[in-house]
Formats: structure tokens, sequence, C-alpha cells
């Protein structure tokens, strides 16, 4: 009887949330015409992209690997967007990877600026056969298409090398500066690695290391940086292609035992207090490591509600639709959630906006911080009052107003080898935290296994609104379960981990998680 009431409710609750559906389109044209320059420059404002992965093998790398591509070649200023993957387990092989990625990149993106290509992650492009060609050099796509395939084979055996390069390398080192019972990761350059090593040692195992930040690719200055025409070295005609890349940086916080580093809540409360100190963009897109861009002008749609002139300044988050790749064209197993993402999300659309699930949704940074949105808040010049506690980082603080006039500060590499390192280390630090209200009224939510949406409610329930964006071709596409354990382990999962909340989480979240079940298992019956 309990259980027949409680799926009444939550099915009453769904119908409410469908009676007000509002479509909205983004008119990325209008939003060209408006922030384009003609002489290749744009007025558009920062973007910071947050990527999180731990574990190589578990999820891996290649799919990590391929969103950041997609990301790094998506249709946005290239001096506008930077890119910081989070690694949770501080591993070398992704530090290795990424740097893989970066040499692999320097044709990859200018390979898609040349031909307009869609997808822009290698994998799923590759994957299919033919496609409608829509760039404006045809005379070279096929020799180019060849020379890039090759490329991107290359580039995958080298990834996989990696886990077998590493370790003889570190033998290697490791011969020649014997330790007395100490076996060390060694990098390529010949220095320790300070994070997670291979043969775990103390303060360099999993959960015990060092935090570490490094920037793999510099941000690229504000002028177009044309190629060179194809030669014996350079397989590619790029002579009237921009050759520059997005600032792209790799992250592993430090990890201390006596502490709860709160998981991937814990891992982009980080990630947000570095790119603060690096970029500062007035707003932030976060990714799973199995998700990249389907859609090159993904970015743009996004900042179109940003910026909308209507209620843009109010809004906190516009949240896109998970899409997944090798579902079969039955969906036999709900993979896309048209239920829960089509109907329910576009109901809440007409309320106060859709909920937070995860991935594939954009931020405005100050709203992540507990800021009051304009409507609500008595003085823009007071965004960072002393009922905030941002922790005791001087630099990090002094950010705040100016994320929240859209003004971004770029650091320079010799600065952030001097000052800025001193600063970073200091936010990534585990005791960063003790004593600040980051994991409850700053940053996202911590003790609770679905932070994604509690940390939705918390803004909502602070005056902000949210938008839902639907585009074709899709904004953003993931991996998929693949059989049905799978998949109602994941839905058991998402609907359970609400229920299993801390004190201070709301009502709102338990009614989430009872609705979210029921709405799953209405479509799997």
């Amino acid at each position: 009887m309990i259980g027949d009431f409680w799926f009444g409710v939550t099915w009453l609750l769904n119908q409410v949330a469908k009676l007000k559906p509002i479509k909205r389109v983004p008119e990325l044209a209008v939003l060209q015409q408006q922030f384009d320059l003609p002489d290749g420059n744009s007025n558009l404002p920062g973007l910071d992209v947050f990527i999180n992965t731990v574990d190589p093998i578990n999820e891996p790398m290649i799919y990590t690997m391929n969103s950041i591509l997609s990301i790094l070649a998506a249709d946005y200023p290239v001096d506008k967007h930077a890119c910081y993957l989070s690694d949770d387990g501080g591993s070398l092989i992704h530090y290795d990877g990424l740097l893989e990625t970066a040499k692999f990149a320097a044709l990859w993106v200018p390979f898609c600026r040349k031909h307009s290509i869609e997808p822009r992650a290698p994998e799923s492009y590759f994957a299919v056969k033919t496609r409608p060609y829509t760039g404006s050099a045809p005379e070279d796509f096929a020799s180019d298409h060849r020379c890039m395939s090759r490329e991107y084979d290359e580039f995958k055996e080298h990834l996989d090398a990696l886990f077998t390069i590493i370790p003889k390398r570190s033998d290697a080192y490791n011969d020649a500066h014997a330790k007395e019972g100490v076996k060390a990761t060694w990098m390529a350059d010949g220095t320790e690695w300070p994070g997670t090593w291979i043969d775990p040692s103390e303060n360099h195992k999993k959960g015990q290391h060092a935090g570490i930040v490094r920037v793999m690719l510099n941000h690229p200055s504000n002028q177009p940086q044309l190629g060179l025409p194809a030669s014996t070295d350079n397989p590619l005609d790029l002579s009237n292609v921009d050759m520059r890349l997005p600032m792209l940086v790799y992250i592993a916080r430090e990890k201390c035992p006596s502490y709860d580093h709160q998981k991937k809540a814990g891992a982009m409360n980080v990630q947000l207090r570095v790119s603060a100190l690096l970029t500062n963009a007035p707003f932030i897109i976060n990714f799973d490591g199995d998700h990249y861009v389907n859609n090159s002008k993904a970015f743009r749609a996004g900042i179109c509600f940003m910026l909308d002139r209507r209620d843009g300044d109010n809004t906190a988050f516009v949240q896109f639709p998970q899409r997944f790749d090798d579902v079969d064209p039955t969906d036999r197993y709900c993979n896309h959630n048209r239920v829960f993402f089509d109907a329910t999300l576009l109901g809440l659309n007409g309320i106060q906006g859709p909920s937070y699930v995860g991935t594939g949704c954009m931020f405005r940074r100050v709203a992540l911080y507990g800021v009051d949105p304009p409507r609500w808040r008595p003085d823009d010049g007071n965004i960072a009052d002393s009922s905030h506690k941002f922790g005791n980082s001087e630099s990090f603080v002094n950010s705040i107003p100016s994320a929240a006039n859209q003004e971004r500060s770029i650091m320079s590499p010799p600065a952030l080898e001097d000052s800025v390192m001193v600063e970073l280390t200091d936010v990534m630090a585990s005791a960063y935290e003790d004593g600040t209200n980051w994991g409850k009224e700053v940053g996202w939510v911590y003790n609770i296994a679905t932070e994604d949406v509690v940390t939705g409610f918390r803004l909502h329930r602070t005056g902000w609104r949210s938008m839902y964006c639907r585009m074709e071709p899709d904004a953003f596409r993931g991996t998929a379960p693949i059989n049905l354990t799978e998949r109602l382990y994941q839905i058991l999962r998402w609907s359970g981990g609400p229920l299993r909340c801390s004190s201070h989480t709301t009502v709102h979240s338990l009614l989430a998680a009872g609705s979210a079940l029921c709405n799953e298992l209405l479509t799997l019956t």
C-alpha cells in the first residue's frame, strides 16, 4: 500500500511538470551576427570545459581523449575556451596520454576546421563510412581523410603502448637511480612522477599523493596563425587554416588518507578553483569522460541562452539531453530516457527550469559560488561577501567579481611557474576546504551519491532558473550500457542515489528520487 501510494504521488508530480512545456531554440545565426567580428575575432564570453576521469582501465582512455579532441575542435573562439582534465587517480598514463592527444590535436583540429567535420571526435567520425561533404576544399578531402585515418590509427597505438612504455621506462630509470626498497614511476623528462606510482609507495599511492597541475597547451594569441602548405614533414595543406589550439590543463588534486575527498563533486570543486586562477571564464560546462561534443556548435547554443536579453542573467545552468551511441533502433533498454529528457525536462522548462543531470550542462560560474541571481541581488559590488566562506586564497576570492562581470584574465606561463603555482597548490590541497562552505553553499554539493540533482535544487532554491536545450544533431553523445543488467544497475544507481542523502538535503531531493525511479520503471515497462 505504501508503494502504491508513493507511485501515485510521483505519477501526479510528473503530470504537473508537463502542464506547461516550452521548447526554446538557440538562434545561432543571431549570436554569430552580434558577437563574431569581421576580422575573425569574437566578443563571445570565455568558457571553461571540465572533464573528469579516474581509472584508465574501467574508463577506457581512448574515450576520454576523444572527448578532449572534440572539445579542442569545437566551433568556439579558440582564445575564449579552455579544457581542464581532472585525473582523480593521479595516473601517469593519463598525463602521458594527454601529451599524445595534444600532439595529435595539432593535426586533427585544423583538419576539422578545413573540412567542417562532424562529429569532431575521431573515433565516432571514422566509424561512419559515408556522410555528405560540407567543407570548402573538396579537392583535398580524399587525400586528407586517408592521411588523418592513418594518423589516428598511430595515435591509438601510441595510447595503447603507454601501458607498456611507462613500466619499462620506470624500470630503466630505477636501475640507473637505485634507491633502497623504492621503485619510483618516472616521467619522460627524467623526473619522478608526483602522483600515483605503479608500485605504490608512501605519498605515491592511490588516495595519497601531492597535487599536480600542468598546462599542456598554453593559452593562444587572439590573432589567427595560418598553417603551412603540404610538404614531406607536413602531410596536409593547411596554408589557409587557423592552427591555434585552446588551452589544455591537466589536474590531479592532492589526496590524503585522513580526508574524505568527496569523489566526483570534490574533484569538480577543485577544478572550479584552479580554473578561476588560470582562466576564470564566466561560464563552465562539464562532461563525463565518456561523453564528447557531437555538434561543434553546441557551446554556442548554450551561450545563446546565457546571453538571452529576456532572462539570461538569471539563468544558472543550461542542461542538454543525454544521447548515446550504439543504441539499437528500437532503444530496447531506454538508454535515451526520452520520457525524462523529452517530456519531463521539457515541461520543467516552462516552470523554473530542468534539473541538473550530471553531464553536458553549462553553468554560470558565480551561481556555483552561491551568489544570488541579479533579480534578488541588492548590490552587484558585494558579490564575494563575507557570508560565503570560500577559503583562504586571496587570489581566488579576488577572481569572483571578475567572473560575475564576465571579465577574463589569462595568466601567462612565467606567472604560472612562479607566484600562481603556490596559489594553485594551495587551492588543490586536501585541507583547503576545512571550515569553508564548499560542498554546502559553494560549489557542487557533498555527502550524496547524486550530487548533480541536489546541486541543481540548491541553485533553484536560491532563485536561479535553468534552461533546457535540445538541438539537431545532438549536442553531446556518450557510451550507453549494452545489456539489460548494466542498464538496470545504472537506473538503480541514478534513482537510489538521492535516497542516500545527508541531513541537509531537502525533501525535494526525496521527491525527485521517487519521481525518477517511477519514471524509469514506467519507461522500461
